[in-house]
C-alpha cells in the first residue's frame, strides 16, 4: 500500500471521516499507484479508515490490482457500476460519503444517492489538495529529475535552432530525443516553441513561421518522470536582438529572480507574486503582464497552489510550484521565464537549472 494512502487514512482516523469515494484519475493515481484514462467509464478508489477498493472496468481490472495491490472489482459494459460497487463493498445505508465535488457530475451524484443510500455527500477535494501540496521525500527526489530532464530538452531545442527552421520543427526534433529516456512517459504539455514576435502570445501554438537571425525564441516545456511533471520556461537569445528586446529580456528575468529570493516558510503567496509584479509594473509593464505568477507542480503540471495575488495562503516546507512572470507586447515581442522552486526548511531550492 503507497504510503499516500496509509496518510490518508490516518488523517481520516483523526478527522473522524469513515467513507471516501474517489474519482479523479490523477488523484487515484496519487493514493493507488493505478492511472488510467476511464473515458466516460466510472474508475473509482474506495477508501475507509482500514481498507481500501478500486472499481474499474473489467479491461483494467488486472492492470489496477497490478499496480496497486489493492483489492479491485470489474464491471462490464452493459452492468450499472454503482451496483457493482454497492454489491462488493461495504458502505451502510444513511452514512455519510466525502467525496470530490469538483468531479463528480450531477448524474453520479445522484447514483451515489439513489444506490448508496448515503445521508450526505460532503467534499473532500481540499483534504486532498493540502496532502498533495506537501510532497514527501520520495517525490521531491523524482520532481529534481524530472526538472533535470526539462532542463536537457531545452538543451535540444537550442541545439535545434537554425535561420530557416520552423518552430514546429524545433518542437517535434526536441520531443523525438527526450522521450528516448528511460522513465520519461510523455511531456508534461504540448511543447511551446515561438519565434519572434509569436511569443507575444503567453499561450501560442508553434507553427510555421521560420527562425530569422537577431530575436528570441520562446521555449515552455516539460517532462513526465516517474509520474511527475516539471515546466521550464527560458526566453533564448538567438543572434543579436534589438537592444529594445533584450531591455524587456533583463526585466522578467530579474522579476523571476526577485520572487525567487524571497521564498521562504511563513511567506504569503501573495507577496511572492507582488515580488515580481510590482517590479514589472514599475518599469511600465504592469498591463503586459497578464497572468498569475505561477501554480503548484507535482503529479500534474498545474495542480495547488495557485501562485497569484488572490493566494493569502502561507508558504510551507515541501511544497513546490513554479515562478514564471512574463511581458508580451503585441507584434513586437513576447518574453517569460519560468522556474520550478522546492520550498526548504528555511528557504528555497530551485530545480530547474537552464541559464537565463
Amino acid at each position: 500500500m503507497k504510503q499516500t494512502l496509509t496518510n490518508l487514512q490516518q488523517l481520516m482516523k483523526s478527522q473522524s471521516i469513515e467513507y471516501a469515494w474517489i474519482t479523479t484519475p490523477d488523484n487515484i493515481n496519487y493514493f493507488s499507484g493505478f492511472l488510467s484514462d476511464p473515458h466516460e467509464r466510472l474508475t473509482a478508489l474506495y477508501v475507509t479508515q482500514d481498507n481500501a477498493a478500486l472499481i474499474v472496468p473489467n479491461m483494467e481490472v488486472e492492470d489496477a490490482h497490478n499496480a496497486s495491490n489493492i483489492t479491485t472489482y470489474g464491471y462490464s459494459d452493459t452492468e450499472d457500476a454503482f451496483l457493482i460497487a454497492k454489491l462488493n463493498i461495504h458502505f451502510p445505508d444513511n452514512a455519510m460519503l466525502y467525496i470530490e465535488e469538483e468531479h463528480v457530475t450531477v448524474k453520479r451524484e445522484k447514483a451515489l444517492i439513489n444506490t448508496f443510500k448515503a445521508s450526505e455527500l460532503v467534499s473532500i477535494d481540499q483534504i486532498i489538495k493540502d496532502m498533495r501540496n506537501i510532497k514527501t521525500a520520495d517525490e521531491i527526489n523524482i520532481l529534481k529529475q524530472a526538472a533535470e530532464y526539462a532542463d536537457q530538452a531545452l538543451q535540444i531545442g537550442v541545439d535545434n535552432l537554425k535561420v530557416g527552421v520552423t518552430e514546429k520543427e524545433v518542437a517535434q526534433a526536441l520531443e523525438a530525443e527526450i522521450l528516448k529516456i528511460e522513465g520519461i512517459s510523455g511531456m508534461s504539455f504540448s511543447t511551446t516553441v515561438l519565434f519572434g514576435d509569436h511569443a507575444a502570445s503567453p499561450h501560442g501554438t508553434p507553427g510555421n513561421r521560420q527562425l530569422q537571425n537577431d530575436e528570441y525564441v520562446l521555449f515552455d516545456l516539460g517532462v513526465i518522470y516517474n509520474g511527475y511533471c516539471s515546466d521550464i520556461t527560458r526566453t533564448i537569445q538567438f543572434g543579436n536582438p534589438p537592444t529594445f528586446h533584450q531591455e524587456i529580456h533583463a526585466i522578467v528575468t530579474e522579476a523571476n529572480n526577485r520572487a525567487i529570493q524571497g521564498v521562504k516558510p511563513g511567506v504569503k503567496v501573495s507577496d511572492i507574486d507582488a515580488l515580481a509584479r510590482d517590479y514589472i509594473t514599475e518599469k511600465g509593464y504592469g498591463e503586459a503582464f497578464p497572468h498569475r505568477l505561477g501554480h503548484g507542480l507535482g503529479i500534474t503540471v498545474h495542480e495547488f497552489p495557485d501562485i497569484s495575488s488572490a493566494n493569502e495562503d502561507t508558504l510551507k516546507p515541501g511544497m513546490c510550484f513554479t515562478i514564471e512572470p512574463g511581458i508580451y507586447l503585441h507584434g513586437e515581442i513576447g518574453v517569460r521565464v519560468e522556474d520550478d522552486i522546492l520550498v526548504t526548511e528555511d528557504g528555497y531550492e530551485v530545480l530547474t537549472g537552464f541559464r537565463k
